[in-house]
């Protein structure tokens, strides 16, 4: 298991806790890390604590057997219990129902969803007469920022209770089998939005057995999301689930924010981190998850500060809890359609038909998953070939043997996490060696696991597969002679990583400059007829700035990323000014 240097601080959260994900770093975590942690969990406040909170909340009081929150609807926010006792339940789509924990007088409840006011994930049900101090979200936020030291222990126990219900599963359940690409879909996009769930087994696992038993479905139905609440979303796509989670937030139609920043990864978050707790208004969209192509790798060896590395899932939950914490709003997932940058306020375009205004906009898009021209590939992405690798595909190759199509460093940091847990590991790359494309210490690495085995001078050129999904795959080697010989190797798992094109697509209807590679260029390289950027990061149309992977020129480096998301937070604030003169 990796975690971070524990000489850096006694109390630090281990990066998987932090990243709200406890196996972002492992392929299992026992839910005993967290017992003794109890004490940060469910820490009890002094007098003086809740005296300095009571500015920030009203008192409330209830009646025994009342139901403070409950599971599925909005949270009100915190809880700081004055006197009584409330019982913190956990619910799951089986009717199954488990007691977490009780708590009294000086203690407080609420997860990190209450940080932005996001349903409930637990019930609070009240033992007996109950008074408490209720902090709402935005005035929580504030707390946070203005009690430093408290503030610090609050997130941690938010945090860690978040924790808790993801290690156990509570929560929705997904049912399909283990061929279903859209189960693992739906499997990967809850996992990487920090959303407790269990997965089972639609013809294995006697609950959901009896329970279908019970339920009308067919073929087409699957994967079926088994909520708390009792309903049951049939083969819902990624949005669908997020609304009936109601993980998306309202937009009010008259408000203008000061920033929107397009793109959750690295640089998006960390100008929506900088953006709001400078004070500015700020919305991040994002089609799928919090850390873009980073949030997929496995371990980030060289960003600074983290000595023994650390998941980019993990990474990415940090800064969308920092980001929360200051006040953006997270619409994640909503897809973007189109840039209208024809008057002011600019206003983005949702897929849904609503248009946000805003009055500067941050391009941090990044880029998509290459798909290279390989027959039957897309009959078998999310079924035996993924563009990623996390625990949810490394417990599905366990023990057996996969390839892994790339050789550039998420390629190898990729590869060494997979050789963890798979036979072998079938490295295929087009170049005679990985010396031109990929850092000294993952070569290094690679080459002293024994069970990854290279193929220079090759490629993937076709797949075969039955109803459960890939079975072979062809491929094919030139030898020093150029003598090409063409081979086929029985597998059920192939990850491409392979590279990725910048996400510009939904530009197009905006006159935002793209150079021919499909980047962004900024400031000079920008500059064209009738206007030139005032500042480094904005593109040629006035008050968009672009940053990140998707500009052109830039440091492809999740450390180069969150320089830049930082830098144009103080740009936007000087064209602020300027527009407001």
């Amino acid at each position: 298991m990796i975690t971070t240097d524990t000489a850096l601080a006694p109390n630090a959260i281990p990066p998987e806790l932090a990243g709200l994900d406890p196996l972002a770093n492992s392929s299992e975590a026992p839910f005993s890390a967290l017992e003794p942690r109890h004490h940060q969990r469910f820490p009890h406040l002094t007098a003086a604590e809740i005296e300095r909170m009571r500015s920030f909340g009203t008192v409330h009081e209830y009646a025994a057997q009342t139901l403070l929150f409950e599971t599925g609807h909005t949270g009100p926010g915190m809880f700081v219990i004055l006197e009584g006792r409330v019982q913190i339940i956990s619910h799951d789509g089986l009717g199954n129902s488990t007691n977490i924990v009780e708590q009294g007088p000086s203690e407080f409840m609420a997860e990190v969803g209450q940080l932005s006011g996001k349903p409930a994930l637990v019930d609070g049900l009240a033992l007996t007469p109950v008074r408490t101090l209720l902090i709402a979200p935005e005035r929580l936020r504030a707390l946070i920022v203005a009690e430093a030291e408290l503030g610090e222990r609050i997130m941690r126990a938010l945090i860690l209770r978040r924790v808790g219900l993801l290690e156990k599963g509570r929560g929705l359940v997904l049912v399909g089998g283990d061929s279903d690409g859209k189960l693992h879909g739906l499997q990967s996009f809850l996992r990487r939005n920090a959303y407790p769930h269990t997965v089972m087994d639609a013809h294995s696992d006697a609950d959901v057995v009896q329970l279908l038993e019970r339920t009308a479905t067919k073929p087409s139905d699957f994967p079926l999301v088994i909520c708390p609440d009792g309903s049951i979303l049939r083969a819902p796509n990624e949005g669908e689930l997020a609304s009936h989670l109601g993980l998306l937030p309202e937009f009010a139609p008259d408000f203008v924010y000061d920033v929107i920043v397009v793109g959750a990864g690295p640089a998006g978050l960390a100008a929506a981190v900088y953006a709001a707790s400078e004070g500015l208004s700020v919305a991040v969209f994002d089609c799928r998850a919090p850390g873009g192509q980073a949030g997929a790798s496995s371990r980030i060896e060289n960003y600074l500060g983290f000595p023994t590395g650390i998941s980019g899932q993990a990474l990415a939950g940090r800064a969308l809890v920092q980001a929360q914490k200051f006040g953006a709003h997270l619409a994640i997932p909503l897809e973007v359609k189109a840039l209208h940058c024809d008057s002011q306020p600019l206003a983005l375009e949702l897929k849904d038909g609503r248009r946000i205004p805003t009055r500067t906009l941050v391009i941090a898009s990044g880029a998509v998953y290459r798909r290279p021209a390989i027959d039957q590939l897309e009959r078998y992405e999310g079924r035996g070939v993924y563009y990623w690798a996390s625990p949810v595909e490394a417990k599905l190759c366990r023990d057996e043997e996969v390839m892994l199509v790339g050789g550039g460093n998420s390629a190898g940091q990729a590869a060494v996490y997979l050789a963890a847990h798979a036979a072998k590991v079938h490295v295929i790359i087009r170049a005679p060696n990985l010396q031109a494309s990929m850092s000294r210490y993952l070569i290094e690495r690679l080459a002293a696991l024994p069970n990854i085995i290279m193929h220079p001078h090759s490629e993937i050129t076709g797949f075969e597969g039955d109803e459960h999904g890939l079975t072979t795959v062809r491929y094919r080697t030139t030898r020093a002679n150029d003598q090409v010989e063409n081979n086929s190797m029985p597998l059920r798992h192939v990850f491409l990583f392979i590279g990725a094109d910048p996400n510009t697509d939904w530009l197009r209807s905006c006159s935002v400059r793209i150079d021919n590679k499909g980047f962004v260029p900024t400031g000079q390289d920008a500059a064209g007829t009738g206007f030139i950027p005032s500042h480094p990061l904005e593109t040629s149309v006035k008050g968009v700035f672009a940053i990140g992977d998707v500009r052109s020129g830039s440091t492809k480096r999740v450390a180069a990323a969150v320089g830049e998301g930082a830098a144009v937070v103080a740009q936007i604030h000087a064209f602020l000014a300027l527009a407001q003169n």
